[in-house]
């Protein structure tokens, strides 16, 4: 069983899978967002290639546990990929502070700015989707 996790903004989709064993996360790409039909184009590609079997979709939440504009747009995207993925289970899991903790690592690892761009929502997405497996395992 091989999960995909995700980190959806407007304009791109940071993706990571973990090993055959759900232990590690790795990034996989970054999707530049540009229509829906070609996001889940994109997607379906990269879950037949790994054999995905759920998905974990960052869910933004304000510090004060409340779902903002930025959280309902992660869960109307979980209810489409719902939609085009039937067989896969979809999770919605709180992600705050992931995007910083990306870029927290990025700047101790001494990444350019104009590089961290390209790879903070990939980084993201390794840490949702690590996030979720390692509380699976603790739990």
């Amino acid at each position: 069983m091989r999960l995909m996790g995700l980190d959806v903004g407007d304009a791109t989709i940071g993706v990571a899978v973990s090993d055959e064993l759900g232990w590690i996360a790795h990034g996989i790409c970054t999707i530049r967002r540009k229509s829906l039909n070609e996001d889940m184009k994109q997607l379906k590609d990269i879950i037949e290639e790994k054999d995905i079997d759920k998905i974990i979709i960052g869910l933004p939440k304000n510090m004060n546990n409340t779902i903002g504009e930025r959280g309902r747009k992660s869960i109307e995207f979980g209810e489409i990929i719902k939609d085009f993925f039937p067989g896969i289970e979809i999770i919605l899991w709180d992600e705050r502070l992931t995007t910083a903790a990306a870029q927290r690592t990025l700047l101790e690892a001494d990444v350019s700015r104009k590089n961290r761009k390209k790879v903070i929502d990939k980084i993201a997405a390794i840490f949702i989707l690590q996030g979720y497996m390692d509380a699976q395992k603790n739990s």
